[in-house]
């Protein structure tokens, strides 16, 4: 499963000194579009093609605070792809602690915001994130 690792920084925190609700969302988002990028489908390339990703569905749970100082790894794969939507399974930890885990729907859409199906390429592209069926 693929990851990526985020430090957490002071201007992120609460006034309890744990990570805001509001950043973990960012985090998760970084992950999702470094993953992007690295199998070439960054977001200046499907917007080039006419194509946006957009966010329909956020479900996130929190397990544990995060705090100043931490190196945190999201866990990210997909759990189903179809031609206009994906779902997306995320986990971020502390070494081997939960901290919060994340499931996020999302669809593709032309730039009038019009949900269409993706090419081709880019359900081929995304299939080495698709979590393997259980057995």
């Amino acid at each position: 499963m693929p990851t990526t690792q985020i430090d957490v920084r002071f201007y992120e925190l609460d006034p309890y000194g744990h990570v805001n609700h509001g950043v973990y969302l960012n985090y998760f988002e970084v992950a999702r579009i470094e993953l992007l990028d690295d199998l070439g489908w960054g977001l200046p390339r499907l917007q080039e093609l006419g194509y946006h990703l957009v966010v329909v569905e956020v479900n996130l749970r929190f397990r544990a605070p995060a705090v100043a100082g931490d190196r945190l790894t999201v866990h990210s794969e997909l759990t189903q792809l179809r031609r206009v939507s994906a779902t997306w399974q995320q986990r971020l930890v502390r070494g081997d602690d939960p901290i919060a885990d994340n499931r996020i729907r999302s669809t593709i859409t032309d730039p009038s915001g019009r949900p269409c199906p993706a090419p081709p390429e880019l359900l081929e592209g995304l299939r080495p994130l698709l979590a393997p069926e259980p057995a």
